[in-house]
């Protein structure tokens, strides 16, 4: 007959005992303190975070590429220090380096940054950067150019001091209007730069005429800090 199992043998002696009021209580703080860390990390990450905005946002907007150009032209001065002590030259083993497709794009971007009008100098520069600029608009139509040369002749066509001209060309309606319409063109462009400045009703009036306006503005602009009491004293009759 088989021996038959009793009750005390189908599990553990005993149950785990359950955690006492202090243990509770003690795991409850380490939590509230593990939280306590994570929010103070969170709060100097984001504090750090905003510093660095504000300091980007202070700075130029080109500052990124100022500060990696002026790394690559130290690196240039030591690699040129270094070529000197070495005997190279520099220039000549950096232009080896350099491909042909990077030394196109370096060309057309100097181009596009560069300022072919330096302002005005005097009358006679300002006439020849004038002319560069309307010949450079100018598409000549070189089939009529050669047709009006053979009809013309080289003598008549290319004349020289002392050559009669008069009856060899005459212009076409054409050409006349074009002429008509770039001299509109540039009678409106004159007249944007030619605009009269607003006049100030509730200004005071201490000229007699439009010269001595704009000369008493001279003498305000130069002297007005220095006679302002002067002037002021006059006005209310306290001068001594």
């Amino acid at each position: 007959m088989a021996d038959v199992a009793g009750p005390s043998s189908a599990g553990p002696s005993s149950a785990e005992p359950a955690p006492s009021a202090k243990e509770r209580m003690a795991e409850r703080m380490r939590r509230l303190r593990e939280l306590h860390t994570r929010r103070t990390e969170a709060q100097q990450l984001n504090h750090k975070e905003v510093v660095e905005e504000d300091r980007k946002a202070k700075q130029p907007k080109n500052q990124e590429r100022r500060q990696e150009w002026a790394g690559r032209k130290l690196e240039e001065a030591e690699q040129r220090e270094q070529a000197q002590k070495e005997g190279r030259d520099f220039d000549r083993q950096r232009n080896l380096d350099v491909s042909a497709e990077d030394a196109d794009k370096w060309e057309r971007r100097k181009r596009k940054h560069y300022n072919p009008d330096p302002g005005f100098s005097n009358y006679e520069a300002a006439t020849a950067r004038q002319y560069d600029r309307l010949t450079k608009q100018i598409k000549p139509d070189m089939v009529q150019y050669e047709a009006k040369r053979e009809a013309m002749g080289d003598e008549a066509f290319y004349a020289a001091s002392g050559a009669i001209v008069h009856g060899h060309h005459k212009d076409t309606k054409e050409a006349v209007d074009k002429l008509a319409a770039d001299v509109e063109r540039s009678i409106e462009k004159r007249e944007k730069f030619s605009r009269r400045r607003t006049h100030d009703d509730d200004a005071d009036i201490d000229y007699i005429n439009e010269r001595n306006m704009k000369f008493n503005k001279k003498l305000e602009r130069f002297y007005g800090p220095y006679t302002q009491e002067i002037k002021q004293n006059l006005e209310r009759g306290t001068a001594v």
